[in-house]
């Protein structure tokens, strides 16, 4: 009986990109990896790990990345990971590739992304420690009230739906405006689901100040203490748009320094010329990517 064989991984004999020795195990050059179709694109983003992207639609940006390398710089012991609003999978990408042993589970309510990372999670070998899940992380019978992670990540969405004008391409709304929850909501949920110690990490804006507020009362509503909040500069010479937070349960620390926070410098992408930033090329460098 004839057989098609499967489909080598080109990824094995790619150990240089743009320079860089990636870093990681390679995959076995008989690995099967899922076509890549007319609408899609295929980018690295973490040593040999790669991610499935529609060229139209949601593509990884820096504050995803940010957040997924916030949260594993931060959390003191990483076994178990949670991606709250998920997308097509960067954040837990990154976190699977930065802690080699943590299960991760992610959660994800729009189906072409679920779709796509489940894509990305083949390609990358990681269908035994990713468990990707499809719906609204508010719905308490996507995550069991007994589940508990050491870290939780998330990328809220930034702006309520009325307050500006939206992609046409729903997977890009639902990104960036408050289409299923807030900041309040994902604090919420990763407080409910915090482990021991554990740490919850994500992006926010910090300008106008309402926003930068705006997680500050979140958290406090959920019972968390920001411990270390690091704002983000994207250019050299302008103000801070975004900021980086990594939280704890308050009840996990001493009374002490409970709502008492770290204001960390910034951190700036590029520089006033337009090139990427020394210390940004450093962070890119910690998760697997070319400076």
């Amino acid at each position: 009986m004839n057989t098609v064989p499967p489909v080598a991984n080109p990824a094995q004999n790619e150990r240089y990109f743009k320079g860089y020795a990636k870093p990681g195990p390679a995959p076995d050059a008989a690995h099967e990896i899922p076509p890549v179709e007319p609408e899609e694109s295929l980018d690295a983003i973490s040593g040999f790990y790669r991610l499935y992207q529609l060229k139209r639609g949601h593509r990884f940006s820096t504050d995803d990345v940010l957040t997924a390398w916030y949260g594993t710089s931060w959390c003191p012991s990483v076994r178990s990971i949670l991606d709250l609003g998920s997308g097509i999978g960067t954040v837990s990408s990154i976190a699977a590739w930065r802690c080699p042993g943590a299960r991760v589970v992610t959660v994800e309510a729009q189906p072409d992304s679920v779709r796509l990372a489940r894509k990305s999670a083949v390609h990358n070998s990681l269908t035994d420690r990713l468990d990707i899940r499809e719906g609204d992380f508010r719905d308490p019978d996507l995550i069991r009230s007994d589940e508990r992670f050491d870290l939780v990540l998330g990328s809220p969405p930034y702006w309520p739906l009325e307050a500006g004008v939206q992609s046409e391409h729903p997977q890009k709304v639902a990104c960036r405006f408050e289409v299923r929850g807030d900041v309040a909501d994902y604090c919420g949920v990763a407080a409910r689901h915090l482990d021991w110690g554990g740490v919850f990490a994500c992006v926010f804006p910090v300008r106008p100040n309402e926003q930068e507020q705006r997680v500050k009362d979140a958290a406090r509503q959920a019972g968390l203490t920001i411990v270390r909040q690091r704002p983000v500069v994207l250019r050299e010479g302008d103000g801070p748009l975004l900021g980086l937070f990594a939280m704890t349960l308050s009840e996990h620390l001493p009374e002490r320094v409970r709502n008492r926070t770290w204001n960390e410098p910034p951190l700036t992408i590029r520089t006033a010329n337009g090139e990427v930033h020394p210390e940004y090329q450093a962070v890119k460098l910690s998760f697997g990517f070319p400076p």
